[in-house]
């Protein structure tokens, strides 16, 4: 009956300050609780949780001797379903540990596959998880590889007898990544393709980054009026989703909501991923969303521009980037009105997405370094005049408008690119350059 429940026991292993793997910049309990929070995100009901300081690794096991016994003692009067070791484990770990505790047991790298498992919807998405699986799969060629035949989300990790058990080799596993890999580089140069069309309209790419559970797909649907999945869950976004978005004066761009980074993210991960983060390379404008209510919000900001590196994104070069305090419904009154206060200045956002505070700034930045090289023009039109007048509005920023006897006058700036276009669209005297 216990079974039926999915229950978990959570160990998270912290390093001694001076072993090696140790992060003075991130609290035991606040990791355990991720850990925690990660398991919770595949429905399974954590009833113990445990954290385990490790000095020096012990090669069969990872922790002592005593603590496997300790752990063990707990385990065989909890019976769960899973003990969830939020570390890296070799196969012979794994191994040891389970037959020690006499359970499944599934290390960080599985339980977040097993999540990206579950959620991911598009066939882009699958392939890229299903990879990293596989990568991750053939160091361990288990005898049950259940996931190609499964009846819900996940890689099987979770499975026992009774499901569907396919008898794997390094050559089989060897075989599907190679026909996953092309698939993906199909997908791979669809993707191009999309972006050199995006190019030709063209609309700048504003792409969200941050931790998962930062808010970004929350601030996605204020900004977009869309309704892409935004829930109080770690990696409730996997797929990548993009809709188009006007700015206040009228700029049209592109907003991307991407997959939310984590600490120790999985290698295999970031390379399984790097197709749909191509987006993160492309974009205009990359927008740094944090959560500043969370306890380690300065440890999650280190942990996003650690992943952002490895994809090749330097945050501190010529290319645009935002940083956007979200959650500010969250801290304490005096300190939101200050973070709000200071939006004015260059410096980050600071933004509630749930409610909106902060949303106009957020916006205006976005179109102050969008169109920070724009040209600034004077167009005059007759009145009557209406599809001329929309077209202006749909292809630069009007800066103001007055209308006169003589016609409607627009002050616009004009994204360098189009200048040919507003030229061949409005010859003669009524559209020239200005000088302010």
């Amino acid at each position: 009956m216990r079974d039926t429940l999915r229950t978990a026991f959570v160990v998270h292993v912290e390093p001694k300050a001076h072993a090696a793997g140790a992060r003075a910049d991130r609290d035991a309990e606040a990791r355990l609780e991720e850990a925690v929070g990660l398991t919770a995100a595949i429905g399974l009901k954590v009833i113990e949780r445990f954290i385990v300081p490790l000095a020096r690794p012990t090669p069969a096991t990872l922790i002592g001797s005593g603590k496997v016994d300790e752990i063990a003692t707990a385990t065989k009067s909890l019976e769960p379903t899973v003990v969830i070791m939020n570390a890296q484990l070799s196969p012979v770990q794994q191994r040891n540990l389970e037959k020690a505790w006499g359970t499944k047991v599934l290390d960080r790298t599985a339980l977040i596959l097993e999540i990206f498992g579950e959620r991911a919807r598009t066939h882009e998405g699958r392939l890229q998880v299903e990879l990293a699986h596989l990568s991750y799969q053939r160091s361990r060629l288990v005898r049950s590889w259940t996931h190609l035949e499964r009846q819900r989300g996940g890689f099987g990790f979770l499975g026992g007898p009774g499901e569907s058990q396919i008898e794997t080799d390094r050559r089989l596993i060897g075989d599907r990544i190679v026909r996953i890999e092309k698939e993906l580089e199909q997908v791979k140069r669809t993707r191009g393709l999309q972006r050199a069309a995006r190019k030709r309209v063209p609309y700048p790419v504003i792409a969200l980054v941050g931790y998962t559970n930062a808010g970004k797909s929350t601030l996605f649907n204020r900004l977009t009026a869309s309704d892409v999945l935004a829930k109080d869950l770690l990696f409730a976004t996997l797929d990548p989703t993009m809709r188009g978005i006007k700015l206040p004066k009228g700029t049209r761009a592109i907003l991307s909501d991407t997959v939310g980074f984590i600490a120790d993210l999985p290698t295999e991960l970031v390379a399984a991923f790097r197709a749909t983060l191509e987006e993160v390379l492309e974009a205009d404008v990359i927008c740094h969303v944090r959560d500043i209510s969370h306890a380690e919000s300065s440890a999650q900001k280190a942990d996003v521009l650690k992943v952002l590196a490895d994809l090749g994104v330097e945050t501190g070069g010529e290319r645009p980037f935002v940083e956007v305090l979200n959650k500010i419904d969250r801290v304490e009154p005096e300190v939101r009105a200050g973070l709000l206060a200071g939006n004015a200045r260059l410096g980050p956002i600071a933004v509630s997405a749930l409610t909106g505070d902060g949303l106009d700034q957020l916006e205006a930045r976005f179109e102050e370094l969008l169109t920070a090289a724009n040209i600034r023009f004077r167009l005059i039109l007759r009145h009557s005049d209406g599809e001329g007048l929309a077209w202006a509005y749909r292809h630069a920023q009007v800066l103001g408008r007055t209308d006169k006897a003589r016609g409607v006058e627009l002050t616009l700036a004009v994204d360098p690119q189009d200048v040919d276009r507003f030229e061949r669209k409005f010859t003669g005297e009524k559209f020239v350059r200005t000088t302010g």
